[in-house]
């Protein structure tokens, strides 16, 4: 009898029988993977993915499309540059309720909107434009966590507003401090919430006023910050956060003793700079994750975003004025910026080895170069109107809405996206790590 060969999933090669039901099963089975392809990793069909309640902007035919990498591809999304998207914004300040008054740039008359009109390239791939369906379709049933100081509010309103294409989320707050919101997907079951936390740690405003009239803090670098350390466990996801406010002076307790400040100006108290407090606070913070007894979640560190005033400081006349991005050879991490997304990167190392001992997932959403690049996109006078009789420095830290934030975005679906055949592999090398520990 002769025989055919039929290529397996796996790559082997098996001989079958020629039989008409067989190939009336193969055709059949071809068939119905074409028109409704399965997303394994996740367990959605495709269609699943693209559909929802018709969104108020049309989303690109290439970008509506789910591609997963393979486990071995090792394109790295935060190496790039930012090129022109003529079809963006995907929202405006119009229809988006959820934009913070100060980013909202373009109701205080900011001239120029061609800062909202650029997509970030990685080297060595493409990063999709960020498709609201499929993000809520991923987290359905989940819960994701924004922990930090208002840039981490500015990346969750961000994304709220890049979600309304599809559905706005109901406000289902404990409190009415604004400062610790969450808001749910009715749709999705989806919830979202924000803690603020500026230093993460446990800390006070001991001088409103301080050696340079922002306010002098106490940071209690060995204690958790328990508005947010009790509150977390129960979420899948967490975004962690920090860096602008350890710019202020501050004075560092441990052991419920002063060790030293940053820029305090007190008799007898060693300055340590502000580098020794910042990287303490990271190593206290991701020890609280890693403590919690019942946390089986992913832990992102969005790294440091860094700031970009010029021709002075924030509090001294400096501004951010230009219109257009920075090429990658135009710009360089440097000086306090290094030092700072450096300190971040090596504790969330450190946190990446312990977490894994109990099998928890660590994940880099480094932002830095791609907003490095990116002195265009602040609000710096955009923020109020022009005759309003308030006090604010140019803002040249928080980030346009709609504006090169959004991006940002577009990284965490793609990171989410490809979680399946991460978290896998690790639980795999974990399974084998704790067979290896038992002999």
């Amino acid at each position: 009898m002769k025989h055919q060969s039929t290529e397996l999933p796996l790559g082997k090669t098996q001989q079958l029988p020629k039989s008409p039901k067989i190939v009336l099963l193969i055709i059949f089975t071809l068939v119905f993977l074409t028109v409704i392809p399965y997303y394994p990793l996740l367990k959605y069909p495709l269609y699943l993915l693209n559909h929802s309640s018709k969104p108020t902007s049309s989303f690109d035919s290439k970008d509506d499309l789910l591609s997963i990498p393979s486990s071995t591809e090792k394109c790295d999304l935060f190496s790039g540059e930012w090129i022109p998207n003529p079809k963006a914004p995907y929202y405006t300040n119009k229809t988006c309720w959820a934009i913070h008054e100060h980013q909202n740039c373009m109701k205080y008359g900011r001239p120029d909107s061609e800062f909202m009109k650029w997509r970030w390239k990685p080297s060595g791939c493409n990063l999709p434009i960020f498709n609201p369906a499929q993000f809520l379709e991923l987290l359905r049933g989940k819960s994701l966590a924004f922990v930090g100081d208002s840039v981490g509010r500015n990346q969750m309103q961000s994304l709220i507003c890049m979600l309304s294409r599809v559905e706005y989320p109901i406000d289902v707050s404990y409190t009415s401090d604004e400062r610790f919101k969450r808001w749910k997907y009715t749709s999705y079951n989806f919830t979202m919430a924000s803690f603020w936390t500026p230093h993460l740690v446990k800390s006070k405003e001991a001088d409103n006023n301080g050696p340079t009239h922002t306010g002098l803090f106490s940071l209690y670098l060995d204690e958790f910050d328990e508005k947010w350390t009790t509150q977390v466990e129960e979420f899948d996801y967490l975004i962690i956060s920090a860096a602008h406010w350890f710019f202020r002076p501050m004075v560092f307790y441990e052991n419920d003793r002063i060790v030293g400040c940053h820029y305090c100006l007190l008799d007898n108290i060693t300055d340590l700079t502000m580098y020794y407090g910042f990287r303490k606070a990271f190593r206290t913070a991701f020890r609280a994750i890693n403590s919690l007894e019942n946390y089986k979640g992913i832990t992102f560190l969005r790294t440091y975003a860094p700031s970009h005033f010029e021709n002075g400081l924030w509090n001294q006349g400096g501004n951010c004025v230009r219109t257009r991005p920075f090429r990658s050879n135009e710009a360089k991490l440097e000086d306090q910026n290094l030092e700072l997304y450096m300190a971040q990167v090596e504790e969330f190392r450190k946190a990446e080895r312990e977490g894994k001992k109990k099998g928890l997932r660590y994940r880099l959403l480094d932002t830095t170069q791609a907003m490095l690049l990116r002195p265009d996109g602040h609000p710096s006078r955009y923020g109020h109107w022009p005759h309003e009789n308030v006090t604010l420095y140019n803002d040249c830290v928080h980030w346009c809405l709609p504006g090169p934030i959004d991006t940002w975005s577009d990284f965490l679906l793609e990171m989410l996206k490809r979680e399946g055949v991460r978290s896998h592999e690790e639980r795999l090398q974990f399974l084998r790590d704790r067979k290896l520990q038992g002999r």
